[in-house]
């Protein structure tokens, strides 16, 4: 008996600091939720613009040919969420977010957190724009669901591709993106946001985000 508890002790002390070696994320420095201002209907067109950010310390940039069409939609229940819409984008398509006051270090245990719900084959990946101006997209994505999901972009363990931002598609492959450009460009980047690298075909094809967070450092602007 004395064996067995000596062997799940030592388990336990292994598992712990394993945990401990892995780390937390830093603290949450920001996030944006988008507001409950009047959204997108059928009747009346509507395109998303800063008025519907709901964070005072963001500034909000949409790309692409399609970024004229991303909608923020609710369907009137009092459960149901203000969320991003891609289904009427006529082409690819992109949104980001920057802080004001602070660049990011997406080093360390840095996580990008979105809640999404996506349909039609439609993956959001993670886009980032370095100081330096460089764009890059993501490998991970958060696939399609039928219901709402949480996904964690762990950043230390995403490959990255530069990204043509003019027309949201994806170039080369960047091998050690740490050192690209001669700079660590992880810690310092300007601006954080998302895509799904097509176009949308409303409801059946499209993807979806009530809400992005990020666990990361700030950077004195």
């Amino acid at each position: 008996m004395k064996m067995k508890l000596g062997l799940f002790f030592s388990g336990l002390i292994l598992f712990t600091t394993g945990f401990a070696q892995q780390g937390e994320p830093p603290k949450l420095l920001f996030k944006e939720d988008w507001n409950e201002l009047p959204p997108f209907d059928v009747m009346t067109p509507y395109s998303l613009t800063q008025k519907d950010v709901m964070n005072p310390d963001l500034i909000q940039t949409l790309y692409g040919p399609g970024q004229d069409s991303i909608k923020k939609r609710h369907h009137g229940t009092g459960n149901d969420a203000y969320y991003i819409f891609t289904g009427f984008c006529r082409s690819t398509w992109a949104l980001a977010l920057s802080h004001k006051t602070f660049y990011i270090d997406l080093t360390s245990n840095a996580v990008i957190r979105c809640r999404v719900r996506n349909s039609g084959m439609r993956n959001l990946h993670i886009i980032i724009q370095s100081a330096s101006g460089n764009w890059f997209v993501s490998d991970q994505s958060a696939g399609p669901s039928s219901v709402w999901q949480v996904y964690d972009f762990i950043i230390k363990d995403i490959k990255w591709s530069l990204l043509k931002i003019n027309t949201v598609t994806p170039g080369i492959p960047i091998d050690n993106p740490e050192f690209h450009y001669g700079t660590h460009w992880l810690n310092l980047v300007d601006k954080i946001g998302f895509t799904d690298l097509m176009n949308g075909g409303l409801s059946d094809a499209c993807s979806r985000v009530d809400w992005i967070e990020v666990y990361a450092n700030p950077v004195k602007r």
